[in-house]
């Protein structure tokens, strides 16, 4: 016998219905959910950067990586990129008003692990602790 459960929600939000996503929204939340993608418009929503200023601010990003990011970021509106005409050729990424909109979103996540990171630590202590 199977039961039905209704999706957990915060009070005043909408139910969001996992099963309901299709392909599309679900490569969407793939492409800005990934663990570049995240730190990269985390850094972009305080100001401009070119792409050495942004692998800087990524310890362990890879120059491929960061490229692939970027491209799928631009790609979906999410962030432009503008080339500057100087001795070398510069080229600067900043967030669109489409990607602004995740600022919010990105900062609770953001707030949520400073706030609670201590608590996993312990949960994961406790877990390893336990007899398998």
């Amino acid at each position: 016998m199977s039961t039905h459960h209704a999706p957990a929600q915060a009070a005043g939000s909408p139910a969001i219905e996992v099963h309901g996503l299709d392909t599309s929204n679900r490569l969407l939340l793939d492409q800005i959910t990934d663990k570049w993608s995240v730190l990269i418009l985390t850094a972009l929503c305080k100001q401009p950067l070119r792409f050495n200023e942004i692998k800087r601010c990524l310890d362990g990003i890879t120059q491929k990586a960061l490229t692939q990011s970027l491209r799928r970021l631009e790609r979906s509106g999410i962030l432009a990129r503008r080339v500057i005409p100087s001795s070398q050729v510069a080229v600067e990424y900043s967030i669109t008003p489409l990607g602004r909109t995740l600022e919010g979103p990105f900062t609770a996540l953001f707030l949520w692990t400073i706030t609670h990171s201590s608590d996993v630590l312990q949960a994961q202590a406790a877990f390893d602790q336990r007899p398998i």
